[in-house]
């Protein structure tokens, strides 16, 4: 399925070019801060809201601080924040939705209902919420937008869930005795899975965006690392003096969460067969 699933991708234009562009950030995050010989972090109030040139490709904050340096690094925080509310949603979603899906009645009606009741809370506000008891940092924060983004897996699995647990392939898993947690994780899981990794590449870039939310508020990334939020909270505080700071992370942060928007289109157009939308 995924040898079939990568070849319709290659199909299809712009999935294909937003599966390489994710995957040259993927590599930055991973390997690019061992290209990089500047130290992020390092103040050159001599050289502070510099221009680009040769010496600094994508200029300097207010601080003298190179902005590709820290570009380069704020790719592993920012993708790593992502991720972190992606799992944690996953955590939560998955298997509950699993269990609301596969049971149904009265455990598929309180699951539901808890559900409900969690996609009535603001991403942003509960994050802020958690800040203001726990304090700044991305991690709490993170954790706080993953699970708000866990009622969209929940919903999904649970969907997924329902729809196949009649298959025969199920039923005859009954029939041999298998328990009720291994037909759930092993047979329903791999049938379901598809489906759920096209929503895990839409939340990670919608997760992006919220990570870009709260440090640009300043409740995410605690100085003096860098995220893509908090590089565009120091050009915003220096726009007039240094417009020129705004481009490089705003296009980051656009151009990635657009190509995982589009990557994520792309595989739905896979799994079912029709061309991602344009």
């Amino acid at each position: 399925m995924a040898s079939k699933m990568f070849s319709d991708l290659r199909s299809d234009t712009l999935s294909f070019v937003a599966f390489i562009f994710v995957s040259a950030v993927i590599l930055i995050a991973i390997f690019g801060p061992l290209l990089v010989s500047t130290d992020p972090n390092q103040l050159n109030l001599r050289h502070a809201l510099a221009r680009p040139s040769s010496e600094f490709w994508l200029g300097t904050d207010d601080l003298g601080r190179d902005q590709f340096s820290r570009l380069i690094y704020a790719t592993r925080v920012t993708l790593l924040a992502a991720a972190e509310a992606v799992t944690v949603s996953l955590i939560i979603g998955l298997p509950l939705g699993l269990v609301a899906g596969y049971f149904g009645g009265k455990v598929d009606s309180v699951l539901s209902r808890l559900n409900d009741a969690l996609m009535s809370v603001p991403a942003l506000i509960l994050a802020i919420a958690v800040v203001a008891v726990v304090g700044p940092g991305l991690t709490t924060s993170m954790f706080a937008i993953g699970v708000v983004f866990s009622p969209s897996i929940f919903r999904l699995v649970r969907g997924s869930t329902m729809s196949v647990r009649s298959e025969t392939y199920v039923e005859a898993a009954v029939a041999i005795g298998a328990r009720s947690p291994r037909i759930m994780f092993v047979h329903v899981l791999r049938n379901i899975f598809p489906p759920v990794l096209v929503q895990i590449s839409l939340l990670i870039g919608i997760a992006m965006i919220a990570e870009a939310n709260l440090s640009f508020l300043g409740l995410g990334v605690v100085p003096p690392e860098a995220s893509w939020g908090s590089m565009l909270r120091t050009a915003f505080d220096t726009f007039y003096a240094a417009p020129f700071l705004m481009f490089a992370p705003g296009l980051a942060i656009g151009l990635t969460v657009l190509a995982f928007s589009q990557l994520g289109d792309g595989l739905g157009g896979a799994l079912t067969g029709k061309k991602a939308s344009r």
